[in-house]
């Protein structure tokens, strides 16, 4: 009897093993398919568009009898009321949340005060700016708690949309999130002369797109599950503004968009799909006008686009969802499914006539990669550039004055990433062995790139020479960068090499 009920004994303990395993399983797949169904979010059709938009006001400035434009910058603490009635604690310059518009011209000698009010160190970045190694605001000039940094340089490169931020090592993206940005614009002969929308605030509008997330009154910074990208909000605000509209008088609006948040890339066009002209990348003005209906920006890409409105009438600005190639998996969860409405634009009734927008904008500013010395390659992926993740005591690399390399950037990994080089701007040549589309063929400093896509990128490097102090080349998704993916290289004489980074950073 015994011999026999061992055996069904076992077999009923398998069949209710079997039976817990499928249990288990279902449970778990139905779980990852409850997050995969909840992960993807929108606020497409149900915004309501209640706050007006806040222009970031430009900030003052004062000439030095020598003609230098200074500027001053106070990191600070403070409360905002995103929403009425509640008081969210974050960091702004010189007020509560962003900072004001800096703007100078081609040429200027510009001197900035930055005064660090905050609790702890902090950098100020001048992204996309081509400036002296020593004064680039990257993790090699923090600013303690208290201190000041008065970085000088002056102005040489084209009209451009830049903006600035802090760059601490291991830190960006909690700094960024708290509220520490703010546009830097430049202007030059070219750009003052060409019949475009140019009265700030008023046709000539900054768009700085963020996402956010509240927890109670407070910012919330966690990372949602299977979130690799880094913290995504679900909500947009653009200049600090939750839920903006703008009232336009003007038949054609520019917009200087920036993407300031740290890790959600954006595919903008206007929920009536209307075309609108794309007049300028991260560096500048492009060669010619480009109509486009969609436009996708990753984190610190900029773009300057102008749109045609017609009296009376409402257009939302919308990010779409993004088409990259991400796959299944990270369509979902890098934010690609994602939608919003993110600024509404409300034409008067009686709108300024505007004269028609210039076919012919500005003569290239980047190499074309014929005059390249030299040829490099970069692979980047979550374990670091390279292979390796950044060290602040190590030179990864010394690139000559005056002359123009060609650098090869692989994403290899499985999930997105962008690529920002400081100090200059680059011309994509190719993407992934092709051509590359004609919205990147613009003056850039940052690009987008899905998994397992490939970019070559063109550049020239002006100096001035330091062999001690570096740049750096990173993937400004923020996180991404705090972990790890970011190199340093110097700028060295004809015959130099690279010397050794200060071992003390701070001011």
């Amino acid at each position: 009897m015994n011999s026999v009920s061992r055996p069904r004994r076992l077999r009923r303990f398998l069949l209710i093993l079997m039976a817990a395993v499928a249990v288990l399983a279902l449970a778990i797949g139905g779980g990852v398919t409850l997050v995969y169904v909840n992960a993807a979010v929108s606020t497409v059709g149900s915004t309501e568009f209640s706050n007006e938009l806040a222009i970031p006001p430009l900030a003052p400035s004062r000439l030095r009898p020598d003609g230098t434009r200074e500027f001053e910058l106070d990191m600070r603490s403070g409360k905002k009321e995103f929403r009425a009635g509640q008081l969210t604690e974050t960091w702004g310059f010189n007020g509560d949340y962003l900072g004001p518009t800096l703007r100078a011209r081609r040429g200027e000698r510009v001197a900035v005060t930055v005064r660090n009010q905050l609790p702890e160190a902090s950098t100020v970045h001048w992204h996309g700016m081509h400036v002296p190694a020593a004064m680039d605001g990257g993790p090699h000039q923090m600013v303690r708690a208290g201190a000041t940094w008065t970085p000088e340089w002056t102005v040489d490169q084209p009209a451009a949309t830049l903006w600035y931020h802090p760059h601490p090592h291991g830190a960006t993206e909690q700094h960024v999130r708290r509220g520490l940005a703010g546009m830097f614009v430049l202007d030059d002969e070219v750009s003052e002369t060409l019949p475009l929308p140019s009265n700030y605030g008023v046709d000539d509008l900054p768009v700085i797109v963020q996402d956010v997330k509240f927890r109670g009154a407070e910012l919330d910074s966690a990372h949602a599950m299977f979130r690799d990208v880094g913290f995504l909000g679900d909500q947009t605000m653009v200049n600090g503004t939750l839920t903006p509209y703008r009232a336009v008088g003007d038949e054609l609006v520019r917009l200087r968009l920036l993407n300031a948040s740290t890790a959600r890339s954006y595919n903008f066009g206007f929920a009536d799909d209307r075309t609108f002209a794309l007049i300028a990348t991260d560096g500048g003005l492009i060669e010619r006008t480009l109509t486009l209906d969609r436009l996708a920006l990753s984190p610190g890409e900029r773009a300057e686009i102008v749109v045609r409105v017609r009296p009376g009438e409402r257009t939302v600005l919308r990010s779409n969802t993004l088409d990259a190639g991400l796959g299944f998996w990270t369509q979902r969860f890098a934010g690609g499914d994602d939608t919003f409405d993110v600024l509404e634009l409300r034409a008067a009734a009686t709108l300024r006539p505007a004269p028609e927008l210039p076919a012919t904008l500005a003569v290239p500013s980047t190499p074309d990669g014929s005059d390249s010395v030299q040829q490099r390659r970069f692979e980047i992926n979550l374990a670091g550039i390279n292979g390796k993740p950044m060290s602040m005591d190590r030179i990864d690399l010394a690139v000559t004055r005056g002359t123009a390399e060609t650098w090869i950037v692989r994403n290899a990994d499985g999930m997105p990433h962008n690529f920002h080089i400081h100090d200059v701007q680059f011309r994509v040549l190719t993407r992934n062995g092709g051509r590359p589309p004609a919205e990147l063929t613009g003056p850039k400093d940052t690009v987008f790139l899905p998994p397992n896509s490939t970019v070559e990128l063109a550049m020239r490097f002006d100096g001035p020479a330091d062999p001690n102090t570096p740049y750096m080349y990173h993937c400004h998704l923020l996180w991404h960068e705090d972990l790890g993916m970011m190199g340093q290289f110097v700028v060295v004489e004809p015959g130099g090499a690279p010397g050794t980074p200060p071992s003390h950073h701070g001011h």
